[in-house]
Parts: structure tokens; C-alpha cells; sequence
């Protein structure tokens, strides 16, 4: 994947709009790549998390109830 190539200053202009996409951005600097931001994976909601937590409880007990092979 290529990244989109943004200015430095259109970058610091807008980099609240940058820190929700999910793909890099290389930045420039008079049209030569300065550098690359890259977001990092959004953390998830506490309702994901304890959809994990349930099924996590619930494969142990299938496990322990030797359900599971």
C-alpha cells in the first residue's frame, strides 16, 4: 500500500483528522519525504473488551467441562 503524501504544514494543520485514519501518511517536507506517520490500532470499547472477557469465561468452562478437544 502507498502512503499519501501530505505537507508538513497541512499535517500539523489537520492532524486531528490524521489521527483517525487507519492508513500511514508520508509527510513532506518541500515534496521529499520528511517522514511517515503511521496510526496506531484504536483501542477497543469497554463493551468489546467484555465481549471478549464473556466468550474467554466461556470457552474456559467448555474446556474444563472437557467440551473442547
Amino acid at each position: 500500500m502507498q502512503a499519501q503524501k501530505v505537507g508538513i504544514r497541512e499535517f500539523r494543520e489537520r492532524l486531528a483528522r490524521f489521527l483517525a485514519l487507519s492508513h500511514p501518511i508520508a509527510v513532506t517536507r518541500r515534496g521529499e519525504t520528511a517522514g511517515f506517520f503511521i496510526p496506531a490500532r484504536p483501542s477497543r470499547s469497554a463493551s468489546e473488551l467484555e465481549a471478549l472477557r464473556a466468550a474467554a469465561a466461556c470457552l474456559d468452562h467448555q474446556i474444563a467441562a472437557g467440551q473442547c478437544q
